[in-house]
């Protein structure tokens, strides 16, 4: 539950600007890398427009195998959703590269061990809910969408803190996280659904725990991966 509040913190303040995270400054790594609260992104421009196509890209595919796999409604308009609002961020992103005169690959080249070890688990997660069907889909599903949103909310941030002198990469991106902050809420809606049709309390308890534990779903994110090694961190006790 303390990873949720966490969430939904940060989607907040991402939301209304992320003045509080921009406080904290980013760190500057070596190899071309910046990290903002454990979150690690590329600090080249085609390197971070080249993973946010990377997760549009997923993301229109997973929101495409709900929609096959799924008999829960809301999980079918979910994932209909994801498929809309990624394919039109992703048409806006393309352009913009190609008016920079960038060709984006649709698999990145790691930038080091753990987004190699994250891509590896896309990868794996997409099988996995391939062979998945009906509830046994819905739950791997929706609770993996919770923790890649949160994941990608904070790299998001650190790439808006990262990245500057391009006015429409950061107008691109600022929009995006209006998107996914959106979209982190719905499927953390949804996942409450779920919990309580499976009588286990609603998100928050035994479906949520998965999702903290990155049991039940792809929590590495898709633009590379944080120190943690999931969506949040987790604060000490």
């Amino acid at each position: 539950m303390k990873q949720t509040i966490q969430g939904f913190l940060l989607a907040g303040t991402l939301v209304l600007g992320g003045t509080a995270l921009a406080q904290q400054g980013v760190k500057e790594n070596k190899k071309g890398t910046a990290e903002l609260r454990g979150f690690v992104v590329p600090t080249d421009e085609k390197a971070l427009l080249e993973r946010l196509h990377y997760t549009n890209q997923l993301e229109i595919k997973l929101g495409q195998l709900a929609q096959q796999n799924s008999n829960n409604p809301d999980v079918k308009a979910f994932g209909e959703q994801m498929v809309r609002d990624h394919t039109a961020a992703d048409q806006k992103l393309v352009t913009l590269a190609q008016g920079r005169g960038l060709k984006l690959s649709d698999t990145p080249k790691p930038m080091n061990d753990a987004e190699k070890k994250a891509m590896a688990a896309d990868k794996a997660i997409m099988e996995e809910l391939q062979a998945l069907k009906a509830e046994p889909f819905d739950s791997c599903y929706i609770t993996g969408q919770v923790g890649d949103h949160d994941a990608t909310l904070g790299k998001l941030m650190a790439g808006r803190q990262a990245i500057t002198g391009n006015t429409q990469l950061t107008a691109l991106m600022d929009e995006l996280t209006q998107t996914v902050s959106h979209h982190r809420q719905q499927a953390y809606s949804v996942l409450g659904k779920l919990g309580q049709a499976m009588g286990v309390g609603g998100a928050g308890t035994d479906m949520q725990k998965g999702s903290e534990s990155g049991t039940g779903g792809h929590m590495d994110g898709h633009m590379g991966t944080g120190q943690s090694g999931s969506g949040m961190q987790q604060p000490k006790k």
